[in-house]
């Protein structure tokens, strides 16, 4: 079946002549399928979507801050009652979208999409207790913080932790594109950029965040201590023998607990941070360190110039 044409005789003149042509060098571009949803009857999940169900999962991990809801005790159960039925509805739709699409199958049931939903809902009180940590950890690691609340309704690491977290449970049950959809529009938010692959530890507080890295095989200790601009990412890109990316293996430096690292350190490759470190800022870090450790960069040598020429 060839695809339909769009009719442009209701413009005028060159208008009407323009558009065809660029129609039709659209359509050749179109014809290897790349960037196009060609199989039929299956739609790719929907970024609007997913970002919409993302913020309705965080108003279930801290009710009554994103004023949707008013939050009132009494009602709670009530209110994550109905936020619940509407995430398993929305979700389910989505994640059977990307399943199917993955996988080429036809049905919801074949995919096993429900398990898969349940599997991310199931753990919501889990992550619940984690975050309350993780917000404990913020107030007592940052001397501005005023309380808890500020902390939930302001602090972009709580945000971009906590959809990990979340995306993280999907990441392991093998869902395609909305783990990394999630995470993506926490970093599009915070500029925290966590892959849903990565595995954080409990009360992990990222201060400030703006430009933190941590790659799929990273692995955090708990009470880790991150700030902005900091990288936990791959030293190397092993290749094959064809020269393509090996992919999946261990490529990320695992922290140890009660870590610290300061802005602008880079932690690179599969190596191991002992527990109680401290690295200091701007530091390029390659090689494994025994717990511990505190290591700092050389400080820069700073050259004054005076108006008067000396200096």
């Amino acid at each position: 079946m060839r695809p339909a044409k769009y009719d442009f005789s209701d413009l005028e003149g060159e208008a009407s002549i323009r558009l065809g042509e660029i129609v039709n060098r659209l359509g050749e571009s179109y014809k290897d399928g790349f960037g196009v949803n060609h199989l039929d009857g299956v739609n790719l999940p929907r970024r609007a979507e997913i970002v919409a169900i993302t913020e309705k999962l965080l108003e279930v991990i801290f009710p009554g801050f994103d004023g949707r809801r008013q939050g009132h005790r009494e009602m709670v159960s009530h209110d994550v009652g109905e936020l619940l039925k509407e995430i398993y509805s929305e979700l389910f739709d989505q994640m059977c979208r990307a399943i199917r699409y993955n996988r080429q199958v036809v049905s919801c049931k074949e995919c096993g999409t429900n398990e898969a939903v349940f599997a991310l809902l199931d753990a919501l009180p889990a992550i619940r207790e984690t975050a309350k940590l993780d917000v404990e950890a913020a107030y007592a690691g940052d001397p501005a913080a005023t309380s808890y609340d500020e902390i939930i309704l302001s602090y972009p690491g709580i945000k971009a932790i906590t959809i990990q977290r979340m995306a993280h449970v999907l990441y392991h049950k093998k869902i395609p594109f909305i783990p990394r959809m999630m995470t993506e529009h926490a970093h599009s938010q915070t500029g925290i950029d966590i892959h849903p692959g990565a595995h954080l530890g409990r009360g992990v507080f990222i201060d400030h965040g703006t430009g933190v890295v941590i790659g799929e095989t990273a692995v955090l200790g708990d009470n880790v201590r991150i700030y902005q601009g900091v990288t936990l990412g791959a030293g190397n890109f092993p290749k094959d023998a064809c020269g393509m990316l090996i992919k999946g293996n261990k490529r990320h430096p695992t922290i140890g607990n009660n870590v610290t690292i300061y802005s602008g350190a880079s932690v690179l490759g599969d190596i191991t941070i002992g527990d109680n470190s401290v690295i200091g800022g701007n530091v390029w870090l390659t090689e494994s360190l025994p717990p511990g450790t505190k290591i700092t960069s050389r400080p820069p040598e700073n050259k004054l110039k005076f108006a008067n020429g000396q200096g």
